[in-house]
């Protein structure tokens, strides 16, 4: 799993009237919940917003006052109307505890089926996995080469090592549908057996 670095400093004072003073310095008021208890922190408002403008998922290693802690976030509060951060919530890492985390869905390959004109189907853009911090992976690659139209891929089409899905086995990720304009390999049933009736028909005639 890939791991990003920033900075914090730890509060001396925590409620409401600091929060607010921190924000209008461009910090943002964060916790940090590990096993040891909980640590208040600020960090700057443009490094934690760069956390959430991608779809990755990753490790934050905090450094606050010269400590380093591994950790993943764990929620974060967002103003309603301006977006501004107004709350981050970490979680420290243990090597031995298993997390559960949203990995990103990534397709890889052209479907036979959609160049025939069927329609790909996503039906997840992230998919929930448990694991030790060590075994989490930072995507779920799912090759569609061999995908056909009407073909699908489920959960327990996708291998899992070291890691487990938290969904139903039978859970459809991704398919490829139908349409107007698909193109069949296979002739429609019956074709050529009409063929020669029509061709005896004629031959009565003369």
């Amino acid at each position: 799993m890939k791991t990003v670095s920033m900075s914090g400093s730890l509060r001396e004072n925590v409620g409401k009237k600091d929060a607010k003073a921190l924000r209008n310095k461009g910090m943002v008021p964060c916790v940090v919940y590990g096993v040891s208890g909980q640590q208040h922190f600020y960090a700057h408002d443009k490094e934690l917003f760069k956390l959430f403008t991608t779809p990755e998922v990753f490790y934050v290693k905090l450094n606050l006052d010269g400590k380093e802690i591994l950790t993943m976030i764990q929620e974060a509060q967002f103003h309603k109307v301006t977006g501004n951060l107004l709350h981050v919530d970490f979680f420290e890492l243990s090597d031995n505890r298993q997390i559960i985390m949203s990995v990103p869905v990534v397709l890889e390959g052209s479907s036979p089926g959609v160049l025939k004109g069927g329609k790909l189907s996503k039906a997840f853009r992230k998919l929930q996995v448990k694991a030790l911090p060590a075994n989490m992976p930072e995507k779920i690659v799912i090759n569609i080469s061999n995908l056909e139209i009407l073909d699908e891929v489920q959960i327990k089409n996708i291998e899992a090592k070291d890691f487990v899905f938290l969904h139903s086995p039978s859970v459809v990720v991704v398919s490829v549908k139908t349409t107007r304009n698909a193109v069949e390999d296979k002739p429609v049933a019956g074709a050529e057996a009409a063929a020669p009736a029509t061709e005896a028909k004629t031959e009565d005639k003369k």
